[in-house]
């Protein structure tokens, strides 16, 4: 480990030896909303004994024997006030700047600036990586570094005084001790009586671990379909970023809707900013799937792009994420593909996911190893949550961000025709077949509207959604297991017990086209969408209506009660609401006003069960239908439900050597596609 200070000087000898991967940035705009992912006040951490203690997950409390005040102890030890981003404390200067302000302590152990050294460590050749700054003031850099369990150890303690002239931190720190996980970061505290000021913070690595030694540029596909407000936006936040532009070869926007971007006021003059960074393309609605091959294919057939980052249109960049996940795939040992999380555009500290994994038993995706769904990084911030400092290993990861090198598009292809829905997932998979990992990086993350405010099983999502996922199923599977058959009739009744009778039709429509071969994916993709949207016709839940007073009103409201179950209790009550509804008569067909009004977020089969008809409101609160319960239809669905199963997994081999064998995903294939 070195470490120098000294004035400003000429570091162009360092630059050709060391490259800047990764950039201390703050937040320029929103930082009301979004500052814990960036700095946070300093607070002493906390070592809980499951951290250092392996047998602490063994047993289970005995509840019986706890009082009251056992109890509230137990509860309130894990209370904890949002992370505090004070002005008081810190104030941001600039989008590479910050002041820590007299007598404070700041703590820069966040998402966006902790740079994930394991991560480095794993997938990379780099063996040691260097912090360098500007500072003023007076006080103490602490460089600091945590383990795979989250504890954390200082590096250096790096006393400041440079009252009058900015001086140059540099510290090389080894990358050690980080096969489980852990994270590099600093911390700064100004003295009692002056400022501190950090400008330019960075983390460098040496140029000699590059897998190539030439720098080629980069792409980014954006598939939009009638959301040209938000893509522009999304155009207009990457020309405004020097660092991702320096890299940048184009953006291959492909405009699938009838709302053109290209109309949107403003457009020229981003057009213009962008030059031929910017290729904008027209095409007919082919899906996300169609808009990104789109992307791929073009950045194949221009030969000069080293990667093709896939963007959603809809989503709000951090561009640091962008040249972040650009330049770990520069390093990587072998083509790696590197995603980045999805941060919830309702509330921006929460993270959806950080990388997931793919369940081949039941055909279903959920948190890598030791990950959660939709963590607060307000609440608990990177700093003192250890459980987030190991090493995450994904199978694949969303396609808000995901960048994707052009050596592995050569040789594995290019995106399912799946129109939406799996084709993240299944092409996750497929890298992983060939040799290529998938890396979900810390520090590199978009904000994207959360799915809360979606129910795909009542709308025409539900099609896609089971079609594309028994496709990857057949293509990744090797062989069918029980849980399946299982999944295939849990889907139908969630779905009839809720009244949602388009969505179970959906779901056997979506079996039968996977049975029909490969050939109809592929001549159904300009009509599938259309075709999923007819089904629906002519159900209870699909009449929907903008207003509750478009309805009678209800006869009262549903209330969820309190009276929590096993889980054991909760599947006997849920197999039992299953029979009741195929083996009784109960029809509400004929109902002159709803018996339930159910809150979208209460809309769980126990909502429904008893209720000869119900009036739900939609996830997103813009609509209301008044769903009818006909037992009758159920039973025929169930029953149909059971032999396509049945039927499925009878051809099961055939299908799959089809499903194989069509390359679906091939370049080739999405030329003709394309032509077509």
């Amino acid at each position: 480990m070195a470490v120098t200070l000294s004035p400003q000087h000429d570091d162009r000898h360092d630059e050709r030896d060391w490259e800047t991967v990764d950039r201390v940035v703050f937040p320029t705009t929103d930082a009301d909303m979004t500052m814990p992912l960036y700095a946070i006040a300093w607070t002493r951490p906390a070592l809980s004994d499951d951290v250092v203690n392996a047998f602490a997950d063994f047993y289970s409390l005995d509840f019986d024997a706890m009082n009251e005040a056992e109890l509230r102890r137990l509860l309130n030890a894990n209370r904890r006030t949002p992370a505090d981003t004070s002005s008081q404390v810190f104030s941001v200067d600039g989008r590479t700047a910050v002041t820590v302000h007299k007598g404070h302590h700041a703590s820069f152990c966040t998402y966006f600036n902790a740079f994930p050294a394991s991560y480095w460590r794993r997938w990379t050749k780099v063996d040691t990586v260097r912090f360098t700054a500007e500072v003023r003031g007076a006080g103490m850099l602490q460089l600091m570094r945590s383990t795979g369990r989250g504890l954390i150890h200082p590096v250096r303690e790096i006393p400041v005084e440079a009252p009058d002239k900015a001086t140059t931190v540099s510290v090389d720190i080894a990358m050690d001790g980080l096969l489980d996980g852990g994270f590099f970061w600093f911390d700064a505290k100004a003295d009692i009586d002056a400022d501190l000021h950090i400008a330019d913070a960075q983390w460098a690595v040496p140029r000699s671990a590059r897998r190539e030694t030439k720098t080629r540029p980069f792409s980014i596909a954006i598939a939009t379909f009638n959301r040209a407000p938000y893509c522009l936006r999304q155009l207009r936040a990457i020309a405004a970023d020097a660092n991702v532009r320096a890299r940048l070869d184009t953006i291959y926007c492909t405009d699938q809707g009838t709302d053109h971007v290209c109309d949107q006021p403003g457009f020229s003059n981003v057009s213009a900013a962008l030059g031929d960074q910017l290729t904008y393309i027209r095409q007919a609605n082919l899906g996300g799937s169609g808009g990104f091959s789109r992307g791929m294919f073009e950045t194949l057939k221009a030969g000069r792009a080293a990667y093709t980052m896939l963007l959603d249109d809809d989503a709000i960049s951090e561009p640091e994420s962008v040249i972040r996940a650009v330049q770990f795939a520069d390093y990587c040992s072998t083509p790696t593909i590197v995603g980045g999380g999805m941060l919830h555009l309702d509330n921006r500290t929460v993270m959806y996911a950080q990388g997931e994994r793919f369940d081949k038993t039941e055909v279903r995706m959920f948190p890598c190893v030791g990950a959660e769904y939709n963590h607060d990084y307000a609440q608990f911030p990177l700093r003192d949550c250890p459980k987030l400092h190991r090493r995450f290993d994904a199978d694949f990861n969303g396609w808000w961000l995901c960048l994707i090198p052009t050596a592995v598009m050569e040789e594995i292809g290019l995106s399912l025709p799946a129109f939406i829905k799996f084709d993240d997932i299944e092409y996750g998979l497929r890298a992983k077949e060939h040799g290529y990992a998938t890396v979900s990086l810390p520090g590199v993350a978009v904000w994207h509207q959360a799915w809360h405010d979606k129910d795909p099983g009542r709308s025409w999502e539900e099609y896609f959604n089971n079609r594309n996922r028994w496709v990857c199923a057949l293509l990744h599977i090797d062989r069918p297991k029980w849980q399946m058959m299982y999944q295939m009739a849990y889907g139908d009744a969630n779905l009839g017990l809720r009244l949602v009778y388009s969505g179970v039709k959906l779901r056997h429509l979506a079996m039968r086209d996977v049975m029909r071969g490969p050939q109809y994916m592929i001549d159904a993709l300009p009509t599938a969408l259309a075709t999923a949207r007819e089904a629906r016709r002519g159900f209870s839940d699909t009449d929907t209506r903008a207003n509750l007073t478009d309805f009678p009103e209800a006869a009262v409201e549903y209330e969820p009660h309190g009276r929590p179950k096993s889980k054991r209790q909760v599947q006997q009550e849920c197999f039992r609401a299953v029979f009741e509804s195929l083996t009784t008569r109960r029809n509400g067909t004929a109902d002159k006003r709803p018996q339930r009004a159910i809150a979208a977020k209460d809309a769980t089969w126990r909502a429904f069960r008893g209720a000869s008809s119900v009036l739900v409101t939609s996830a997103d609160g813009n609509s209301a239908a008044w769903c009818r319960r006909d037992n009758a239809l159920f039973r025929k669905q169930f029953k149909r439900g059971l032999f396509l199963s049945k039927e499925f997994f009878k051809r099961w081999d055939r299908l799959a050597a089809d499903y194989k064998a069509a390359d679906l995903g091939s370049v080739a294939m999405w030329e003709r596609i394309f032509r077509g």
